[in-house]
Order: C-alpha cells, then sequence, then structure tokens
C-alpha cells in the first residue's frame, strides 16, 4: 500500500486532494500544520521500512514548508513535492535546490497533480530497485520499493495522465514504426524524417516526441504526460520550459505550425488534415 502524506492548511483542499489521490493501492492522510507532520513522520519511521511520498505546502500556520523540507531531506529518503500558491522563481528554485522533486503552483489540475505524483512514485521505484528498502540517510540503501498504482499509460488503448484520449505511441513495438500522410513520411526505426521529401534531422528528444504527437493526431496530449514520456532518463526534475522549446523546434523543423497546436491549459495536439 502506497502512502501519500499532505501538508495543507486548507482543510476543504487537502480532503479534496486525498479523495484525487486514494485509490486501492494508495492511501492518503493530511497534516494540518508542520509539528503535525513531523510526528507523522517519526511515527512512519518507526513503524514501517519506507515512508510516504510527501505533498508539502509552502505556507502554514506553524513556518515555512521550504525549512521544514530542509530538516525532511536532511533526516530522511523521502520524495518530496512543494504545493503552493507561490509561483515566484525564487520559491520554485529554493524548493529544487533543498531537494523536492516537483514543484506544483495553484491552481492546478487534478489530472496534472496525479500525474507529477505517479511521475514521482516511478522514480522512486526505479531507484529503490537497485538500492534496498531503508527509510534514513547513512543507512543501507534508498527509500522504500514503490509499487506504482498508475500504471505506465504507453501501452495502446490505456488513457495517460493528463491526455484527453488513448496515446499509443510508446517507446517500443511495432505501433508507429512508420507513419506516412500528407507531406510527412516518418521512419522511427531508420530514424529517418521527410517533409515533402526532404530529410530533415532530429534529436533523440525531438524524435520521441514527434512519435508521441503523429501516433495520436487528433489526441490532446497534457504536458506533464509529455514531460513524463519523452524524458525518460530518470531526471528528478524537467522545467517546463523544456517541452516548449523542443516543441517550437518540432514546428520548424517540420513546417508543421499549421497541425502542432497549442491547447491552452492542457498541453498540445496534432491536429488531423
Amino acid at each position: 500500500m502506497e502512502q501519500i502524506l499532505i501538508v495543507e492548511d486548507d482543510i476543504s483542499l487537502a480532503k479534496g486532494l486525498c479523495r484525487a489521490l486514494e485509490s486501492s493501492e494508495i492511501r492518503a492522510e493530511n497534516c494540518g500544520t508542520l509539528e503535525e507532520a513531523g510526528r507523522r513522520l517519526e511515527e512512519w519511521h518507526r513503524e514501517n521500512d519506507r515512508l510516504p511520498l510527501l505533498l508539502l505546502d509552502v505556507n502554514l500556520p506553524d513556518g515555512s514548508g521550504l525549512d521544514f523540507l530542509k530538516k525532511v531531506k536532511e533526516s530522511y529518503d523521502i520524495p518530496v513535492i512543494m504545493l503552493t500558491a507561490n509561483d515566484m522563481e525564487m520559491d520554485i528554485v529554493a524548493g529544487l535546490e533543498q531537494g523536492a522533486e516537483d514543484y506544483i503552483t495553484k491552481p492546478f489540475s487534478l489530472a496534472i497533480l496525479r500525474a507529477r505524483v505517479a511521475a514521482a512514485l516511478r522514480r522512486r521505484r526505479e531507484v529503490d530497485a537497485g538500492k534496498g528498502s531503508r527509510g534514513m540517510r547513512g543507512e543501507a540503501g534508498g527509500p522504500g520499493t514503490e509499487t506504482l498504482a498508475d500504471q505506465p499509460a504507453d501501452k495502446p488503448g490505456k488513457v495517460c495522465p493528463g491526455t484527453s484520449g488513448s496515446a499509443d505511441a510508446g517507446s517500443g513495438g511495432k505501433s508507429g514504426e512508420r507513419v506516412v500522410f500528407g507531406q510527412y513520411d516518418f521512419d522511427f526505426v531508420k530514424m529517418l524524417f521527410r517533409v515533402n521529401g526532404r530529410a530533415v534531422e532530429l534529436s533523440k528528444t525531438e524524435q520521441k516526441l514527434l512519435r508521441y504527437f503523429v501516433v495520436n493526431r487528433g489526441i490532446t496530449l497534457g504536458r506533464s504526460m509529455l514531460i513524463d514520456r519523452v524524458w525518460s532518463d530518470g531526471a528528478e526534475y524537467v522545467d517546463e520550459n523544456a517541452l516548449s522549446v523542443a516543441v517550437n523546434r518540432l514546428r520548424d523543423k517540420l513546417s508543421a505550425r499549421p497541425y502542432i497546436k497549442t491547447v491552452y491549459g492542457v498541453g498540445y495536439i496534432w491536429v488531423k488534415e
């Protein structure tokens, strides 16, 4: 059973987050103060080999979540996602420098939150596969082994987090090995990409991004899902601006601005001709 500890003093929001994240394999609970959260983490460490994922607000009645984050990271191997209304660059940088895995600003969509949580748990599981299951720093191994409730979304027919539709591009298998339509001829096996017969060179990242787009033409793909799937090298944090830059490069290289459209507040779509 996965555990998520939400540190949020807005009771109604905290209850909504618990309902949104809980499932048959995930249990979420809330603490309204840093003092209460500190006690709960100590209890968890005494009773279990693994610690929960922590969703931590910055502004709390009894102190700063950033200060609490620093203390937590000094004592425990535990993934932390900052959850706050502060979208100042200084706050974001401070949280990431002190060890937060991610930083989500309010307001946010529940689909994006679920995707970020799933990504954090998956990264933790991958690290745990080679490091054991102890939770305190200085002891053998790393954080506890995770059993991700949200299975990988790049299987045919499964709806991706943050995606309004079925994303079946994946990184393997035969689906989308070669896609030909209109002026485009994309061979993902031979890594040959042509526009009106003209060869175009694409980076590995651009190739992965393109594959998701063309195999799922007509389907809106969420930003969080694309970041999670395209940057699958184990990086703990990817600036969302990297996705915007990659999309714009792809548009220019393929003369695809009429086709790769931004769905504001959600993500992108390759529209069908």
